[in-house]
Order: C-alpha cells, then sequence, then structure tokens
C-alpha cells in the first residue's frame, strides 16, 4: 500500500490549495439503512469532485524545470479539471483529452480552469491511448488519473479527514472506476485502523475491476456503457489491481436504475447533487448490497457533483414516473367538439393535475372519427393513478398506453 508518511505529506502540501470538505452524519439516510451514515462530501470540492487532490499533489511533486514545459492528462471529466486547476496554480500549460461524448458541463470546466481540451475516443481508454501518444509528442508530463503513486496519496487524503472528523468508523464505502482513490483512502485508514472495512462500489455499465477483484486476476472489458461516467473505465490497470486486491475488503455493483434512484434521493432528501459516480456509494446501501450484522457507523463517499443538467432533468423525469408521483397515458377519443373537456373533467373530479397533454388526430392507425390524447398527470401514487383509472375505464375511455 501506499506509505502513510507520502499521504501525510500530501496532506501537508494540498492543504493551501484544497477545500477539507464536510464528513456530514446523515439522518434520513441512516434511519432508512439502519446504520450511522455520513457523507464525505466531495462534490463540494472546488472542482466538483475528489480529483483535485491527486492531480495537485502530483504536479506540485514534478521538478520545477519539468514542470514549467506543460502537462497532459487524459479523463472522462472530473481529473481532467482537477490538472487543468492545478497546472494554472503553477502557471504552466495543460492538454486535456477527453472521451467525444463527455458531458459539456465538465468540458466547459476544464476550459474555465485554462486547460487547452482535446476530444478523442468513445470512452476513457481510447482517450488515454491518444494522450499517451501526445506527451511523448510534445514532451510534455503525463498525468495519470489513478496509476500513479503522487495522484494515489492525494486522494488518500480524503482518508485521513474522514478518520479527523469520526475516528470510530466501522466502513468506509468508495466509489471504484481505476481504482486510485479507493486505493489511496484504503492505504490511509488501514494504517490508522486496520479494522475498518473498506467497501468498493462499480456500475454494472463498468465491471472490469470487480471481475478481476473476484477472479483474482486481471479481467478487461469490450466496452463500458453506465451513467456513471466517472467511473467508466473499460480495462483494469495491472497496478491498481495489486494494490485494490491489498487493501479492498469487497467490491459491490449497482446497476443504473440503481445509481438514478440513489441520485434522487440525495438530491431530494439529502439536498445535495451529486454525479452517477458520486451516487453509487448510497445506491449500494439504498438497495442492501452490502451486508452488516448490526448498526455502524459507515462513511460514504461522494466523489463529485459534476453532474449534466440534461442528466438531472431525466433522472428527475424517470423518478417520478417510477414513485407513482407522475403518469403517462394515451387515450383513443371520439374527435367531437367538447370530447376533450368531458375527459378533462373526469381527471380534474379526480384531482390529478394535467402537466403535459397533446392531440393527435392524423395518426394513420386511427380510424376516421377518432383522436389520441397523450397526456401526462402529476398523482399522488400508486393507489391515486389506480383511481383514476378505474374512472377512466367507467366512462369508457380506451387505453392505447396504460
Amino acid at each position: 500500500m501506499i506509505p502513510f508518511e507520502e499521504i501525510k505529506q500530501a496532506h501537508k502540501r494540498i492543504k493551501k490549495v484544497v477545500y477539507k470538505t464536510p464528513f456530514a452524519y446523515a439522518p434520513i439516510l441512516s434511519q432508512k439503512v439502519g446504520n450511522e451514515i455520513y457523507l464525505k462530501k466531495e462534490n463540494l470540492q472546488i472542482t466538483g469532485a475528489f480529483k483535485l487532490r491527486g492531480a495537485f499533489n502530483k504536479i506540485a511533486s514534478i521538478p520545477e524545470e519539468k514542470r514549467k514545459k506543460g502537462v497532459i492528462a487524459a479523463s472522462a471529466g472530473n481529473h481532467a479539471q482537477g490538472v487543468a486547476f492545478s497546472a494554472n496554480y503553477f502557471n504552466v500549460p495543460a492538454i486535456i483529452v477527453m472521451p467525444e461524448a463527455t458531458p459539456l458541463t465538465k468540458v466547459t470546466g476544464v476550459k474555465e480552469f485554462g486547460g487547452e481540451v482535446v476530444l478523442a475516443g468513445n470512452n476513457y481508454d481510447e482517450a488515454y491511448e491518444y494522450a499517451v501518444k501526445l506527451a511523448e509528442k510534445k514532451g510534455f508530463e503525463f498525468i495519470h488519473p489513478f496509476a500513479d503513486d503522487k495522484v494515489i496519496a492525494g486522494q488518500g487524503t480524503i482518508g485521513i479527514e474522514m478518520l479527523e472528523q469520526v475516528p470510530e468508523l466501522d466502513y468506509i464505502i468508495v466509489p471504484i472506476g481505476g481504482g486510485g482513490l479507493i486505493s489511496g483512502i484504503a492505504s490511509a485508514v488501514k494504517q490508522i485502523n486496520p479494522h475498518i472495512k473498506v467497501i468498493g462500489v462499480t456500475a454494472e455499465g463498468a465491471p472490469a475491476m470487480r471481475l478481476s477483484f473476484l477472479s483474482g486476476s486481471v479481467q478487461d472489458t469490450t466496452f463500458v456503457k453506465t451513467i456513471a461516467d466517472g467511473i467508466a473505465v473499460r480495462d483494469t490497470n495491472p497496478k491498481m489491481f495489486k494494490l485494490v486486491k491489498e487493501v479492498v475488503d469487497d467490491i459491490v455493483e449497482v446497476d443504473d436504475e440503481e445509481i438514478a434512484n440513489a441520485i434522487l434521493f440525495l438530491m431530494e432528501r439529502q439536498k445535495v447533487v451529486v454525479e452517477g459516480a458520486g451516487a453509487v456509494g448510497v445506491a449500494a446501501l439504498l438497495h442492501h448490497k452490502i451486508k452488516f450484522t448490526a448498526p455502524k457507523k459507515v462513511g460514504v463517499v461522494l466523489s463529485g457533483g459534476n453532474i449534466d443538467v440534461t442528466m438531472i432533468n431525466l433522472i428527475i423525469e424517470k423518478g417520478l414516473l417510477k414513485s407513482h408521483r407522475k403518469m403517462k397515458l394515451i387515450i383513443r377519443l371520439v374527435d367531437k367538439p367538447g370530447a376533450l373537456q368531458r375527459l378533462t373533467e373526469i381527471l380534474a373530479a379526480e384531482k390529478a393535475n394535467i402537466v403535459q397533454i397533446g392531440y393527435d388526430r392524423t395518426d394513420l392507425n386511427l380510424a376516421i372519427g377518432d383522436a389520441n390524447v397523450t397526456i401526462a398527470l402529476e398523482t399522488r401514487g400508486l393507489e391515486h393513478q389506480e383511481a383514476i383509472k378505474r374512472a377512466l375505464h367507467k366512462n369508457g375511455y380506451k387505453f392505447v398506453v396504460e
């Protein structure tokens, strides 16, 4: 594991720049899952994610003569902003290679911190390959997002801060992509208290590190697909696999529906905005992926908050439908004056609020004289939705989609 002295040095080195984020008790989440839960809010970090810690520690450690030539990195977004911010602090050039599908908010963030963005590849691994070649061509120092001891030591400072605030933690739950964050945190906490269990969480659509951990050998995947773009790593780095195997107690998996549910829960109940990668630890708790023998004190790392606004909108919309607070119907009715008014009167009587409505009488599948009404309603749960459907059936309405 990374020597504790290196992590302590990193902690001193980054203190003047990196924000010591809150590690706060989460009462609603604690009650829901039956454990004492604390959230390490790295989503509130200066760049919106923990990656600033490792990037700054690495760039600060490079000899000045070498550093001033410039630095280059490959990243899905958060490491990119950390490198750009740190390079700007030291007044050195920075090129960031990002996957072509990187959310606009992360691209904009890099540019705002003074970095030059190059979009290349379909995922992190392809962007990484491009960046390594570009670094050799330009003579820039490559800043690896996770497989670098200085970067890992920087991320490990989170573990020091967590135990400074809540020394008696039993478990720490951490997202896993490449493995740098969990390796740093686990290296720190296990040298302070080896009895603390460190549990990693991967996304179902980016399972490489979990598959490697379970099989005991390096496993790569052919592609990744997950809303947790911050941990969407296709291949397992052998160095990181060795370290993860040494310091991590277990790795569990959550799917995109569970991640979206956790994002919505944190937003609505904890008043915290996180990105997909930042929500996987809470997703694992909400969906009982980690088995506790008795109530424990659990720290969860919310690794970042750089979520695209369009993704938030999609997650909220799907969440409302899933929790029966919104319903969508397509109803067929006779296309004549007053038909739509009669429909809305029935819905009003059932206390259903119409938030969107569409009227189509040109669909080729419709008989002449009929129309389809597409309608979205605000509702008060499953029971209310069933009552609305019964009222519509009773009045002779036919559902195209129910």
